[in-house]
């Protein structure tokens, strides 16, 4: 019984283009109490791989999330299998603004201690206990009250390339780092103003709204859907679109346009660009924004050291990395020392004082 990927990404993407079939990205996610999270792993696995379902997901005793890839013909029974779920039957599924066959070439489904690592050790907190999740009609009407603050609760390369106008967009590279930070900036408001938060797909944001509901924040809203969601609303509904930029997103695609906005830069010449790429010296793999100018002159590496690695037979490269693990920088997402044009770290305390302040 395989209960693992065997594919490598390469076979993987040479046997989609033989299929030419269009796929569809979508992600879901769902808190809920799992008893078993290897034996429901497991389940998820066979039955998945046999829709040709790609992609990440992680399961835990709080529940599930994933971020799929699967035939577009495949979409009917895939829905059928998630409504044999009791705590999954009738699920959104956030489907992709933009679509790409290529977005995801193996399946991982991994069993983890929480679905979004929150640094939390409360025994206390009840993750189910949420704020109010609003649509984005609702949600363009709250950002405009003077008394709501808006708060992004993504990381700074994902907020630095796309963003909702007026929110806080703190300068962290880890969800946990912005829960406490966002609860001390903000305590003195905890009555009186409106904590309204958005991220990708709306799990952050769940955990995030019950956290700071258990801190004692009373008026408490989540974007239901997170940033897809809106996108797919606005269109329906012929909403104002209030996001400029891009939307970051966790596979090959990399981001979704949401508006014509470029509102970043590239990290090493300054010239406006909002293309996240990894360094292509397998040593190094630092992910940080490149025009593609940059792109042919640095040969897709974040640095002149990077380029003349790569540059090297493979062989050669292969010789150097023995026993070397991947940098430090791989770590620091577009914020590695080398890169002259990188985001500068902000006081995070003075970007995240209320409107009225």
């Amino acid at each position: 019984m395989q209960l693992y990927n065997k594919l490598s990404a390469k076979e993987r993407a040479e046997l989609i283009e033989e299929a030419g079939k269009d796929r569809l990205t979508l992600s879901f996610y769902q808190y809920a109490k799992i008893e078993n999270p290897q034996e429901f792993r497991d389940h998820l696995f066979l039955t998945w791989d046999a829709l040709d379902v790609l992609g990440r997901t992680y399961v835990a005793t709080e529940g599930i999330n994933g971020q799929l890839s699967l035939p577009a013909d495949n979409f009917n029974a895939f829905k059928t299998h998630l409504d044999t779920i009791s705590f999954l039957k009738g699920i959104r599924l956030n489907v992709a603004v933009e679509q790409d066959n290529m977005s995801f070439l193996k399946l991982k489904v991994k069993v983890r201690k929480k679905i979004v690592a929150d640094g939390l050790n409360d025994d206390t907190f009840d993750v189910t206990n949420k704020g109010v999740h609003v649509g984005a009609d609702k949600f363009n009407e709250l950002i405009e009250d003077e008394k709501t603050v808006l708060v992004d609760m993504r990381n700074h390369y994902e907020s630095e390339i796309g963003h909702f106008k007026n929110a806080i967009t703190p300068d962290v590279d880890t969800f946990r780092e912005s829960l406490d930070i966002i609860e001390e900036d903000l305590k003195a408001h905890k009555e009186d103003k409106n904590l309204v938060m958005y991220c990708t797909g709306g799990i952050r944001c769940e955990k995030a709204s019950a956290y700071f509901k258990h801190k004692g924040f009373k008026n408490v809203y989540q974007l239901e859907g997170g940033i897809i969601e809106y996108t797919r609303q606005i269109k329906e509904q012929e909403l104002e679109n209030k996001f400029i930029g891009k939307n970051f997103v966790f596979d090959e695609r990399r981001a979704e346009k949401i508006s014509d906005d470029v509102i970043a830069c590239c990290h090493q010449c300054g010239a406006p660009a909002d293309v996240h790429t990894n360094c292509a010296n397998d040593a190094c793999h630092l992910l940080f924004i490149q025009c593609d100018a940059c792109k042919e002159e640095m040969n897709n590496c974040c640095s002149n050291n990077c380029k003349e690695i790569h540059a090297l037979p493979f062989e050669e490269q292969k010789e150097l990395r023995k026993g070397q693990g991947n940098s430090n920088d791989i770590f620091k997402k577009g914020r590695a020392d080398h890169l002259p044009y990188k985001k500068d770290l902000r006081n995070i305390f003075e970007t995240m004082k209320p409107k009225d302040t």
